[in-house]
């Protein structure tokens, strides 16, 4: 159902069950996959993709042009995956050309009032975040992470998955999976227990983690050193495996 006060370009393919608000406005170059609702006074700018099952709610800005000052205006997307809530005021730009070209929102994440997410940034599957969180451009988001209201995130940075960020951080370097951030500048306070226990891991790959942890940020070794003695005593975890691999590709420096 489609209100009769909305702005619905012609060009938009909106699936027949979508649902919109009272007085949005929907532009060219848009779809929209079956079951989203779009509430009132809501803005979605184009070359924007909304998956289905979406709800966006009042107020929100999507799509709009990134607030970059070397874009020039050239065709650049934003995808929403499925499943994911928009609340009230959240500002979601599109990409650029510089920078990938896309602004990709992954499938179940839950973005509270206020949230912004700037330019070319990627967010994984069940994302969270907490009003007024604002990421930067070009920053990378990993599954079921949480990013805590209020907090800051610097561009290009990496959030591994399920890492938990406490509110009113600032985050200027990596922060490794599974673990607890929070601060400024942010620092780590231990593996995201709860979390983990809450998405079915293992006891032994909690231990696992847990020792992986001390070794890396605990004993006062150089990353290097950490890494090499982590690898050693891995067992082939998969996660203990991700930790050291994500660690080593970090290029802005990992918090500790």
């Amino acid at each position: 159902m489609i209100h009769s006060t909305a702005i619905v370009d012609p060009q938009a393919e909106i699936d027949k069950d979508v649902e919109i608000g009272p007085y949005s406005i929907v532009n060219a170059h848009v779809s929209i996959g079956s079951g989203t609702v779009i509430g009132p006074h809501v803005t979605i700018d184009p070359y924007v993709e909304i998956g289905q099952n979406c709800k966006i709610f009042q107020y929100a800005s999507i799509g709009a042009v990134p607030q970059a000052v070397r874009f020039k205006g050239e065709v650049t997307y934003l995808k929403i995956g499925r499943n994911t809530i928009v609340r009230e005021f959240v500002t979601l730009n599109r990409g650029t050309g510089f920078g990938g070209g896309v602004t990709d929102i992954g499938e179940d994440n839950f973005l509270m009032a206020y949230c912004h997410v700037a330019h070319d940034c990627k967010t994984g599957k069940g994302v969270i975040m907490a009003n007024n969180a604002t990421l930067a451009g070009h920053i990378i988001i990993g599954d079921y992470a949480t990013i805590g209201g209020l907090v800051g995130i610097h561009q290009f940075v990496r959030i591994g998955d399920y890492a938990y960020i406490g509110a009113k951080s600032a985050v200027g370097k990596d922060i490794p999976p599974y673990v607890i951030a929070s601060g400024d500048r942010a620092v780590l306070y231990g593996l995201n227990k709860v979390g983990l226990q809450r998405h079915g891991f293992s006891p032994n790959t909690m231990a696992a983690l847990k020792k992986a942890y001390r070794t890396l940020f605990r004993i006062g070794l150089t990353i290097n050193e950490a890494v090499e003695r982590v690898l050693a005593e891995a067992d082939n975890i998969p996660e203990v495996l991700h930790l050291v691999d994500f660690i080593k590709s970090t290029r802005r420096g990992i918090t500790r």
